[in-house]
């Protein structure tokens, strides 16, 4: 098998198809809005406690997971669409599977968040909540 030579044409390609990708994505799932709003909510909320760089890696590595795995879901459900018009109980499985793997990143995203950000939350509230450890 040739390898194929990475040119900066062929870079410069990936790049596009990539955002092809990005711009179809919010074009047409609207779950990309949803996402896209709790990245903002979650980003302003990182700059307003002012998180060390462990809390602000762990939230941009959960983050991430969720837009990866609506990605990949996004692909799969499309993929399954196409591939039969007609109700298939094994295409329900392999899509049940692709959005349980988007549901449980955004559980574990939210897991994440609430034990970095409700502690910061309750000692800006009040100061009594806030106990250095």
């Amino acid at each position: 098998m040739k390898l194929k030579s990475l040119s900066p044409r062929a870079c410069l390609n990936s790049i596009r198809y990539a955002i092809d990708g990005i711009i179809h994505f919010f074009s047409e799932e609207p779950n990309a809005w949803v996402h896209l709003f709790f990245t903002i909510v979650v980003i302003f909320m990182s700059a307003i406690f002012k998180l060390s760089e462990i809390e602000k890696f762990s939230v941009i590595i959960v983050t991430g997971m969720v837009w990866v795995s609506e990605f990949f879901n996004t692909a799969v459900e499309r993929i399954m669409d196409d591939f039969s018009k007609n109700y298939d109980p094994r295409i329900k499985v392999i899509k049940d599977l692709s959005a349980s793997a988007v549901f449980l990143s955004a559980v574990t995203a939210v897991v994440a968040g609430t034990i970095i950000f409700i502690p910061k939350i309750l000692a800006h509230v009040h100061p009594y909540f806030y106990q250095k450890g």
